[in-house]
């Protein structure tokens, strides 16, 4: 594969100067390659014909590619509620943006390639176990059909990294729509360089929402459009049962990709108030807070944009007010649509949308106070559907809430089944939304630990392979589909990975 076979178009670093600082990643001692997402790289346009040995001087950063600009992008935060004005690429670098097969332009970025200009105290580098982990999530949140980032490749680095103890490196390539953040935002609001903000909304409006170029509110409109797909990314979460952990502003995309997966986790048995990053004592990210998180962040993003919305501060807050009030409207529309299809509902019915959002609490409601597994209780509702309650019932040790919910559940259905086989027709098409496995913790802790403190693989190459088939229902990988054991998820805690 020649140097050029990654054609790079790199807008960022050719329209956006003095929003980066150029670095070059550090060498390497001895690359090897441990992944490589052939499928991605084919959607990518990116010729993969090389050996595994040069494929890992590549993305190692070793030997990159003709044409590749690496830079580290500048960005502010709030942490925990805190603002940093100083976070930025401490550890990755953006290598360039290539256009893929479809048309969309994307980011490919190093993460874990040494220190940069903003890497603080840090070392800049990463670690095997937590870059296996972005491939594993990225890939079944992929599969899921939510948006996310995705892994390119991981290189190991053969050096060792030093946390609590020393651990093997590694090299994460990771694809994104674009690395825009809140934080970019913040990062020009922060150091008062208003003209610099109103480059980086057009840049953003260029790139993720080209239908408002030129138009009269088109900064308005850039808040209301990534408001709305954020609604529509945290309702999909919600229903997976997933949990990001670290919903920093510095974490929330521009284009409205599920990115950065330290402390993240998937929800065994159901509870809202689910925490599992160690770093998160005060349940500030809990599974529930989501929604209400992401409004926050949102709220923070239009701080930074009121010199662009109107001339007039308190016209601009006005009008910034009134999209961050409406986000939860939005959320609430997506959710509730999301919660038709995995409750196999197909419309609405007279007074529908409070029937059917009260069906689906007291659903959650009834899973909550049985501690019910909430990956399959959703599937299992799909077997009722077919006719089959014997496996759904089994979850549960008492039978007359949910033989209570059950008959509202079937009125509600009976209501818009009109034609022969509904209910056949009912359960396919909720196996179609509501997978059989997840990236269960337990199974994703395993193989972390298998290739990192014995360099195996194939526990996560057999992961990665069930994984990217959630919805299909194979006996063949019935392990991966069982919930972890209840004292493992007692003490089960996630990281993030620095």
């Amino acid at each position: 594969m020649p140097n050029s076979a990654i054609p790079f178009d790199n807008t960022y670093a050719r329209e956006l100067s003095g929003f980066y600082e150029p670095c070059q990643p550090a060498m390497v001692r001895e690359p090897v390659l441990l992944f490589f997402n052939h499928g991605l790289a084919e959607e990518l346009g990116i010729e993969a014909g090389r050996d595994d040995a040069a494929l890992a001087a590549m993305f190692s950063g070793n030997a990159l590619p003709e044409g590749a600009q690496p830079i580290a992008q500048a960005y502010s935060g709030h942490q925990f509620g805190q603002f940093n004005p100083q976070l930025g690429d401490g550890r990755a670098l953006l290598i360039g943006e290539v256009i893929d097969r479809h048309g969309r332009r994307r980011d490919i970025a190093l993460k874990g390639s040494g220190r940069t200009p903003f890497s603080r105290r840090g070392d800049g580098k990463a670690a095997v176990g937590p870059m296996l982990r972005e491939v594993l999530i990225g890939e079944v949140m992929h599969a899921l059909g939510i948006p996310t980032t995705r892994a390119l490749a991981v290189v190991s680095s053969g050096e060792p990294v030093f946390r609590e103890r020393a651990l093997p490196g590694a090299i994460l390539t990771r694809v994104a729509a674009s690395h825009l953040r809140v934080g970019t935002f913040q990062y020009f609001a922060a150091h008062g360089a208003p003209e610099q903000v109103r480059h980086l909304a057009d840049y953003a409006i260029a790139r993720h929402f080209p239908e408002l170029a030129g138009a009269e509110e088109r900064y308005l409109g850039f808040l209301r459009a990534v408001a709305e797909r954020q609604a529509a990314l945290i309702a999909q979460w919600m229903h997976a049962g997933f949990i990001h952990g670290v919903m920093n502003t510095d974490n929330m995309g521009i284009p409205g990709e599920s990115i950065d997966f330290g402390p993240c986790a998937f929800m065994e048995a159901f509870d809202p108030r689910a925490v599992f990053s160690s770093i998160d004592e005060m349940g500030r990210y809990a599974y529930e807070a989501q929604p209400r998180i992401a409004r926050w962040n949102l709220a923070r993003l239009a701080e930074t944009l009121l010199p662009l919305i109107a001339d007039n501060e308190g016209r601009a807050i006005e009008l910034a007010t009134e999209v961050i009030d409406g986000f939860m409207a939005h959320y609430q529309h997506y959710w509730l649509a999301g919660l038709r299809a995995k409750l196999g509902l197909r419309g609405s019915v007279k007074h529908g949308d409070h029937v059917d959002t009260a069906l689906g609490e007291s659903w959650l409601d009834l899973l909550h106070a049985q501690q019910v597994d909430y990956t399959l209780a959703w599937r299992r509702l799909a077997d009722a559907a077919a006719g089959n309650e014997a496996p759904l019932r089994a979850m549960f040790s008492g039978q007359p809430g949910l033989d209570r919910w059950l008959q509202r559940w079937r009125e509600r259905c009976a209501a818009e089944d009109v034609e022969p086989g509904a209910a056949n027709a009912r359960a396919e098409s909720m196996r179609r939304v509501n997978p059989w496995l997840i990236a269960r913790n337990h199974r994703v802790e395993e193989a972390l630990a298998a290739a990192s403190d014995e360099g195996d693989l194939a526990p996560f190459e057999q992961l990665l392979l069930a994984l990217r088939r959630p919805f299909d229902e194979d006996p063949a990988l019935a392990r991966y589909a069982e919930p972890a054991p209840g004292a493992f998820m007692a003490e089960f805690r996630t990281f993030c990975g620095t």
